[in-house]
């Protein structure tokens, strides 16, 4: 009986502890260090929330540089089912997607040749919900983007380099250009300036 009481004892005050006070806890730090951060990082544009920073979505219209591909959930960029698909290098559906992901790029920016397309362009990352693109697969995007703008191509190529994030100090990663920020910049821009 002695030890069914102690162990009743300590499930109640683990649960209270690792499921209230520690989570309470460290919610109120983030909240006072990182207030931006701890609540999702979220873009507001008039008044209303358009997104997050640091979580893709899918931008479809021509006028909009394109994300990566999503493997979050059924439709892609569901980010309560945030993962990768798991699948290998020679599984044939990987395979398939990679392949139908590329005949996409290539129509949706025609005078591309398939060599040209940034693997990341073609393929989901491991949360399914990378908010970056490469420089490379904005670059290969500039041309569609400014004509469905009305722009010219050196207005947006500037709207793409006045966004790109370099390496981390200088070394760490690679460089990025988060696509919300980028195309809420070209949105700023307005169109048909030339």
């Amino acid at each position: 009986m002695r030890t069914l009481i102690t162990a009743i004892s300590m499930t109640i005050a683990l649960t209270l502890l690792t499921g209230i006070v520690y989570p309470l806890v460290v919610w109120g730090v983030a909240q006072v260090l990182f207030p931006w951060q701890a609540n999702g990082s979220l873009v507001v544009r008039d008044g209303h929330v358009v997104g997050s920073e640091i979580i893709g979505q899918n931008f479809a219209a021509a006028r909009y540089f394109h994300p990566r591909p999503s493997a979050a959930g059924d439709k892609g960029y569901d980010a309560s089912n945030s993962g990768g698909s798991n699948l290998g290098p020679t599984n044939q559906k990987l395979v398939e997607t990679t392949k139908a992901e590329v005949h996409k790029v290539l129509e949706e920016n025609p005078g591309t040749s398939a060599a040209q397309v940034p693997i990341d362009m073609v393929t989901a990352s491991g949360s399914g919900l990378d908010p970056e693109i490469s420089p490379a697969a904005a670059e290969l995007q500039i041309t569609r983007v400014a004509k469905s703008r009305g722009l010219s191509e050196a207005a947006v190529r500037e709207v793409v380099r006045n966004n790109r994030r370099p390496r981390l100090a200088g070394f760490f990663g690679e460089p990025g250009i988060n696509v919300l920020d980028l195309n809420l910049a070209l949105d700023r821009l307005g169109t048909g300036a030339r």
